[in-house]
Order: structure tokens, then sequence, then C-alpha cells
């Protein structure tokens, strides 16, 4: 069974910064396709940044810019740094790893931009 977990998410003012964190458990061989979702209230989960096994990245376009992601080198462990934090990147933020055709996803770190 596949672990998926996430840390970092807190209450954040808006133009200020915060950094998440996930790992996935040591019992996986080899590297996978990782992201970062997003879900806010009342809304359907999007995607907020990818990364493939091979270091490519994918951005959504809401944060482009603003947020980085990043990979521990030889690990399933990913980071999102987020800079320039607004009212809108408010949500409950996922994260996903890819493992063939099946999905894990970790239980959710909430992220809240407010004055």
């Amino acid at each position: 069974q596949v672990q998926i977990v996430e840390s970092g998410g807190g209450l954040v003012q808006p133009g200020g910064s915060l950094r998440l964190s996930c790992a996935a458990s040591r019992s996986i061989m080899g590297i996978y396709p990782m992201g970062w979702y997003r879900q806010a209230p009342g809304k359907q989960r999007e995607v907020v940044a990818t990364i493939t096994s091979g270091g490519s990245i994918d951005y959504s376009h809401s944060i482009l810019g603003r947020f980085t992601i990043s990979r521990e080198n030889g690990k399933n462990t990913v980071y999102l740094q987020m800079n320039r934090m607004s009212p809108e990147d408010t949500a409950v933020y996922y994260c996903n790893l890819r493992l063939g055709v099946r999905e894990y996803w970790g239980q959710g770190t909430q992220v809240t931009v407010s004055s």
C-alpha cells in the first residue's frame, strides 16, 4: 500500500509564502510522476503543478511565476514553494503520485491566505 503524506500548510497573509512537502512511503521502488492539486470550497479539484520522473514540470496558468515545484533527487518526495500568495490560493492542497494506471493521494493540507 502506497502512503502519501503532506505537510506545511497553514495560515499566511496575502503576499506571504509557504512551503508544502510531500513524501511517498519508502516501499515504492522507482521514481514516479508526482504533482500538487488543490480544491477550494465549492470548487472542483484542480491541478497546480506536476513533475515527471525525468524532471519535466508543468504549471497551472493561475500560479505561474509564483509557485515552484521541486523534487528531492532520487526520491518520491516533492515540494511546493508558494510565493506572493493571494486569498484565491486558499484551498486544501493534495499531493498525488501516479504509479502506472493507479493514482495515490495524500490526505490534504489546508492553506489559508487571509489578513
